[in-house]
């Protein structure tokens, strides 16, 4: 029988829930951004310049969620489109100059969150984590879809 509390994908979605809405308390009001604005917002400050379907691949979230957010982003002037230069079919994603003062808000906040929800676990727990989230990603990887829910 499927015990839901003990089922693996369940509880890391809970727990991915629950840190990215404890992180989304930094910016939701005063920027008025998702969760997945932001992660769109923090992938193009790591990455530069992707187009939509790479951010998507990047956030491994739902191409429509993340097509929506953009979208959302480009209204508000946080997101511009950039022609490429080698395929004037595809369009590069970056962040504008007011979408770079936002990231540069959020990220230290974002990491003070992640400091202080690890430093809960001592170094040798934080090391086994890091090991143990390293594989399950690989092995995840590996069967991609198969199994999924």
């Amino acid at each position: 029988m499927l015990e839901l509390e003990r089922f693996l994908p369940y509880r890391l979605s809970v727990l991915s829930n629950q840190v990215s809405r404890g992180i989304a308390e930094t910016y939701a009001g005063r920027f008025g951004l998702g969760v997945t604005e932001w992660r769109v917002i923090a992938i193009l400050g790591r990455y530069a310049e992707l187009t939509a379907t790479e951010v998507a691949e990047r956030a491994a979230m739902d191409k429509v969620a993340v097509s929506r957010a953009v979208r959302r982003l480009l209204e508000s002037g946080l997101l511009e489109r950039r022609e490429n230069d080698a395929d004037r079919r595809t369009k590069h994603l970056c962040l504008s100059d007011s979408g770079v003062e936002v990231f540069d808000a959020i990220a230290p906040a974002a990491l003070e969150y992640e400091r202080r929800l690890l430093d809960r676990l001592d170094p040798e727990e934080r090391r086994v984590f890091d090991r143990v989230v390293d594989k399950l990603l690989s092995v995840s990887r590996e069967f991609g879809g198969e199994g999924e829910g």
